[in-house]
C-alpha cells in the first residue's frame, strides 16, 4: 500500500474465511451480500425485517391527490419511494403531478431510487441521518408545507425540527416493517452451529436491531466472538440501548460504507 494514501476496499485481498451475516429485507439482501461474496466472504442471509403495506393506504393516497398544496416531499428510503410511486400509479398520477415539488432524499440510494424514476432531487444531505436532513432543510422551510413519506414507526427528528422551522410538515405511512417470524429458528439456529456461526452480523438500520433482538427473544443466546456491524450513528445507538455495542461502525453512512468497515477490521494488505 502507498505512503499517506487511505485504505480502501480495492486494495485488500478479500474476506476469504469470514463469515457474515445478513439481515437486511429479503429483497434488498442482494446488494451487500453479493459484494460481500466478491471479497469472498461466506454471506448467511437471514432477514431481520419484511416490508409489508400500511393498514390503510387512505392518508397517503390523500396526500398525492394533494400534491399541489405542498412545497416540499421528503423520501427516507428506497421502501418509501418504491411504494410512493406504485400509489401515484395506481391513482393515475405521475411525474408532472411532482415538477412543482423541491425534493430531499435521505441518503445516495434513496436519491438514485428517485431519479431512476425521471425526478430531480434538490437535496441529499452530507450525512445521511435524520438530523442530516433536518440541517439542509432548515432554513429552507419556513412557512412551506411539507410531505414526509416514510415507514410506520420511525423517529421524528425530521416532523418535530423542521415544525420548529415553521414549517407545516404532513407524515404518511408508505408501508411498515415487522419481523419476519420464519427467521427465529433459522437465526437461533445459526448461533448454535460451530460451523454457521457468523463472525459478523451486519445491521442496516434500526429496526434491524430491533427485530433481531425480538427474534432472539427471551432466551439467553451467546454473541461472544461476533462483532456487530453498523451502517452509522443511529443504528450503533440502538444497539446500544438495547445492550449491546456496534463493534465495527461504517465512516460513510452507506451499503459500501458498510462493507469498506469490515474489510479494514478483517482483511490484511496483500
Amino acid at each position: 500500500m502507498s505512503k499517506g494514501k487511505a485504505p480502501g476496499v480495492a486494495e485488500f485481498p478479500g474476506l476469504a474465511g469470514v463469515r457474515v451475516l445478513v439481515g437486511r429485507a429479503r429483497h434488498q439482501a442482494g446488494a451487500l451480500a453479493g459484494e460481500l461474496r466478491k471479497l469472498g466472504a461466506t454471506v448467511l442471509e437471514i432477514p431481520f425485517i419484511e416490508i409489508r403495506k400500511p393498514r390503510s393506504f387512505r392518508p397517503l393516497d390523500s396526500a398525492l391527490k394533494n400534491l399541489d398544496g405542498y412545497d416540499w416531499l421528503i423520501l427516507t428510503s428506497v421502501n418509501g419511494v418504491d411504494a410512493m410511486w406504485k400509489r401515484l400509479g395506481r391513482l393515475g398520477l405521475g411525474n408532472g403531478n411532482l415538477r412543482h415539488l423541491r425534493i430531499a432524499a435521505i441518503g445516495p440510494a434513496t436519491g438514485k431510487a428517485i431519479e431512476q424514476r425521471g425526478v430531480k432531487v434538490d437535496v441529499v444531505p452530507k450525512e445521511y441521518v435524520a438530523e442530516s436532513v433536518v440541517r439542509s432543510l432548515r432554513r429552507r422551510v419556513k412557512g412551506k408545507r411539507v410531505l414526509l413519506v416514510r415507514a410506520k414507526v420511525a423517529r421524528d427528528v425530521i416532523p418535530r425540527e423542521l415544525r420548529k422551522a415553521g414549517a407545516q410538515v404532513d407524515v404518511v405511512e408508505a408501508y411498515e416493517t415487522v419481523a419476519p417470524q420464519a427467521s427465529r429458528r433459522r437465526l437461533r439456529s445459526a448461533l448454535a452451529n460451530p460451523r454457521r456461526r457468523p463472525q459478523v452480523i451486519t445491521f442496516t438500520s434500526s429496526s434491524t436491531v430491533r427485530n433481531f433482538v425480538g427474534l432472539l427473544g427471551s432466551r439467553k443466546v451467546s454473541l461472544e466472538g461476533i462483532r456487530l456491524a453498523s451502517i452509522g450513528p443511529v443504528t450503533s445507538a440502538t444497539l446500544s440501548e438495547l445492550g449491546l455495542s456496534a463493534d465495527i461502525s461504517a465512516k460513510k453512512f452507506t451499503i459500501p460504507g458498510l462493507i469498506e468497515a469490515i474489510v479494514h477490521v478483517f482483511a490484511r494488505p496483500a
